[in-house]
């Protein structure tokens, strides 16, 4: 007996000195810009682009713009989109700009906290210096809302947010964008609004039991979204097969309608009111160029 409670203390200190070293266990980088003047006008049109106002804004609930409250069921839990309106306490109105560009591109709080993979900063990652400073500018043109967001409900043992350490050692890439010197300028920019801003692969790749995408099946289309349904493969092939042309996708991102005459229904149809309606027409055709024009 008092062996098997010594080898119970021991496998409890064991985990107990794990689980500190994981909340102790430093990431993120030094963050070194190489410009500090933000345009917030174009920060504002990349904040669209990046789905920023239809995650953080409660429009059911009747919440304000960028106020968060937005929530999102998961299998891991319900998440619930973060104020990032400039209150002070709230919302991110005492952070500075290193502290914004380390939670944009690396999914790291200003308290070194990661990151739930829910907010899609591995596709943020592709987002330039300029980019970065600017969506900054056009964050600090936000009147404060003092409501604070609800607190994240999520499942056990994924509730314990210094695990997600171990996920990132895992399964993380923050690989900055690389355009693809033996394509035209129209095929790259929709190469970065698809793998960037507008983080397409993230509700049209499968993912794996613990919620990292499966980079070998990109855009084949995914189950289980957080609104319950199911998002269609976007792959060059299968698009293509359903008849889209570069002229038909660019016309259904600004208006969500199809080309058989239905329209975007559920989070797609977000997607169109809330970000790529207010794109402009190149680069709608950007992103649709790039769609149905990549390597496979």
């Amino acid at each position: 007996m008092r062996i098997w409670l010594v080898g119970a203390f021991s496998a409890l200190a064991i985990a107990g000195a794990g689980f500190a070293g994981l909340h102790y266990w430093p990431i993120g980088k030094p963050v070194e810009l190489e410009t500090t003047q933000g345009d917030p006008q174009r920060g504002a049109y990349l904040a669209r682009m990046s789905g920023c106002i239809a995650c953080h804004t409660d429009f059911e609930g009747g919440g304000k713009p960028l106020a968060g409250g937005l929530k999102l069921p998961t299998d891991f839990g319900t998440f619930y989109s973060p104020n990032l309106t400039t209150d002070l306490e709230n919302g991110i109105g005492a952070w500075t700009l290193e502290d914004f560009a380390k939670a944009i591109r690396q999914g790291v709080s200003p308290n070194g906290d990661p990151y739930y993979p829910s907010f899609p900063y591995p596709f943020y990652a592709k987002f330039s210096d300029q980019d970065v400073v600017d969506l900054w500018a056009a964050f600090q043109t936000v009147p404060p809302v003092a409501e604070a967001s609800k607190a994240h409900e999520m499942v056990p043992p994924f509730n314990v947010r210094s695990g997600l350490k171990v996920w990132r050692g895992a399964f993380l890439g923050t690989e900055p964008f690389r355009p693809d010197p033996s394509r035209n300028e129209t095929w790259n920019r929709g190469k970065f609004i698809v793998e960037g801003p507008a983080h397409c692969g993230a509700c049209h790749t499968p993912r794996n039991l613990l919620g990292a995408r499966q980079a070998e099946l990109y855009l084949h289309g995914a189950d289980k979204l957080p609104d319950g349904g199911k998002s269609p493969p976007i792959t060059a092939s299968s698009l293509r097969e359903g008849g889209w042309t570069v002229g038909s996708l660019s016309y259904a991102l600004q208006t969500g309608v199809m080309p058989d005459g239905d329209v975007f229904g559920g989070s797609m149809g977000e997607v169109v009111r809330d970000g790529t309606a207010f794109l402009s027409e190149e680069d709608r055709k950007a992103i649709a160029t790039y769609l149905l024009e990549r390597d496979e």
